[in-house]
This record gives structure tokens, C-alpha cells and sequence, in this order.
């Protein structure tokens, strides 16, 4: 099994009822229907949610995804009304806190890659695809695809896998002209983003979006957006197809899991250990590290 090591408790505010946990952020929904959206600490990898928080976590994301939000309402507007914290909520939301508009949420979970790794590789290495999409012969971890391309999956619950799927399979179960809407704006998304991350020496391998229709019928860009935990970031100047790439993100936990020095078995149905101090240090400098060389702004941190 898999899922929370220690289940959050949901802080009780006036006005506020908790709708969910999920793996790092708590929903809750206010009196006049907007949502509350509260970025925690937690961290998680391999289906799990970790005993262990990492310290600034939940600034550092929110931060960025304002940050990205603003630069990208060109293409998609956003779901935020405003990052202030409702009456009566805990002193520590400041800073970790999005007011949303409620939406009509899509079931897909929207997936760019501009680089081939992770579960991408292992699909094409199978059958020289990935999610359906033909890709050329000869890739390697870490190649630069020609041009991005949309691979989409379903969106789990805590503690399962996220499935990639094709188009035509999101296409056949919510529509071809929704499908490719998803399609064409996560892209474009993308496109943007690796544009700016490049400017500042740091190439976006793969990132994921979630979106939902308002009250008009647009489509909203919802959740976070381009942070270390939706996303692929690697510097560029360490950039070398063939091996696994260094990165802004969270692969120091997986690393240190998956080593002996952990003495967790991934295979098991035992929950992973404690994060030793250093990793938990180390990561928390990898999403400090990405926040500061993106923005050109002094991270969020106490």
C-alpha cells in the first residue's frame, strides 16, 4: 500500500470547511463558494507522503506559481483571486495561501515534454512512443525532442499512479474539440516557459498543468504551475544526453531512498523511513536554488 505515512489534521478556521488533503495542499471552500488553497511543506515520492516536511516548501511553490501565473495569463487565465490568507486562518498560511475561483474541473492531467526521461523513456524505450505520440529511433535519456509534445494522463488519488494515456483516448472519453484545446494551450504553456527558464540557464524537461472551465466556460489554468513539484528543471550547463540529469527538484529524496544507506525496500508495503537533516537540507536548497535563478528575486524563506 501506499498514501500518507502520517495523515495531515486539517486546521479548523471560521468560515471554512476542509474539502480535501492532498499530497502537499489542503482545499478548503469559503461562504460565498470560493476555494482556499494551502501549500504545506510535505513532500512525497514514490506514491508516498513522507514523515519528513521540507522546511519553506510550501512559500517557495506558491511564490513561484505567482510568479509564473503572471506571465502566462496571456495564453490561460489563472484561478487566483487573491494570495491573502482568509480571517481567523493560521498565522503560518501567509505566504502559502491561493483564494480561487471554484471550477468545473478536467480530468485529465495535462502533460508537455520537450525532453525525453522518466516514464516518457521507459514507453519509448518499450515501443518507440510515448502516450501513442511516434518518436525517432537512436533517443536517449535526457534528448531534446524536435518539438514538444502533448502526453496526457489520468489524474490519480494519493497513494496511486497517475496513467499516461493517448489523445485520441481523451478525445474518445471527453471530446475531440476539448482535447484539443487541452492540447494546443498546454503547449503553448510549455512553449513559454521554456523560454524564460532558458534565458536564465535552466531547461524545462516535462512539466504538468490542470485546468478547469469558469462560470463563462474558458478555460482556467488552475493549481500550481511550473514549480519544482509539477516539473522538470535542469541546469542547463549540466545538460548530457545519455545519463539521468541533474535536477532542481525532489531526486535527492528519490536517490537517497532508493540507496542503502535508507534501508527501505521500494517493493515493500512498509512506508519509507525519516529524512536524514542533510537531505532535507540539500532539497530544500535545490527549491530555493530554482526559485531565486528563475525570478532573479531573493526565495521566500524564514
Amino acid at each position: 500500500m501506499s498514501g500518507f505515512t502520517v495523515r495531515p489534521v486539517p486546521a479548523e478556521v471560521p468560515g471554512l470547511t476542509h474539502l480535501h488533503t492532498g499530497k502537499v495542499r489542503d482545499l478548503y471552500a469559503t461562504s460565498s463558494g470560493d476555494l482556499v488553497m494551502v501549500a504545506s511543506d510535505r513532500v512525497s515520492a514514490y506514491d508516498w507522503v513522507l514523515p519528513t516536511e521540507i522546511p519553506d516548501k510550501g512559500r517557495l511553490l506558491t511564490a513561484l506559481s505567482l510568479w509564473w501565473f503572471d506571465r502566462l495569463a496571456d495564453i490561460a487565465p489563472a484561478h487566483v483571486l487573491s494570495d491573502t490568507p482568509p480571517p481567523g486562518a493560521p498565522g503560518d498560511w501567509r505566504g502559502r495561501t491561493l483564494v480561487c475561483r471554484r471550477l468545473d474541473m478536467v480530468p485529465v492531467e495535462c502533460v508537455a515534454r520537450g525532453y525525453l526521461t522518466g516514464s516518457g523513456l521507459a514507453e519509448y524505450r518499450a515501443d518507440g512512443t510515448v502516450c501513442g505520440v511516434p518518436l525517432p529511433e537512436g533517443l536517449r535519456d535526457g534528448s531534446r525532442l524536435e518539438e514538444p509534445i502533448f502526453t496526457p494522463a489520468t489524474k490519480a488519488e494519493v497513494g496511486e499512479h497517475d496513467e499516461n494515456v493517448s489523445f485520441e483516448r481523451v478525445a474518445a472519453v471527453h471530446g475531440a474539440a476539448l482535447a484539443e484545446e487541452l492540447r494546443t494551450a498546454t503547449l503553448a504553456l510549455y512553449r513559454r516557459g521554456r523560454e524564460l527558464a532558458e534565458e536564465r540557464g535552466i531547461l524545462l524537461a516535462d512539466t504538468k498543468f490542470e485546468f478547469g472551465r469558469d462560470a463563462d466556460g474558458r478555460l482556467v489554468l488552475a493549481d500550481e504551475v511550473f514549480t519544482p513539484d509539477s516539473s522538470r528543471f535542469w541546469p542547463a550547463d549540466g545538460w548530457e544526453p545519455g545519463r539521468p540529469q541533474p535536477s532542481f527538484d525532489k531526486q535527492i529524496i528519490r536517490d537517497w531512498l532508493t540507496s542503502p544507506a535508507s534501508g527501505w525496500d521500494r517493493d515493500s508495503e512498509e512506508p519509507p523511513p525519516p529524512l536524514p537533516r542533510d537531505v532535507v537540507s540539500r532539497t530544500r536548497d535545490r527549491y530555493r536554488e530554482v526559485y531565486e535563478r528563475l525570478t532573479g528575486s531573493p526565495a521566500p524563506v524564514g
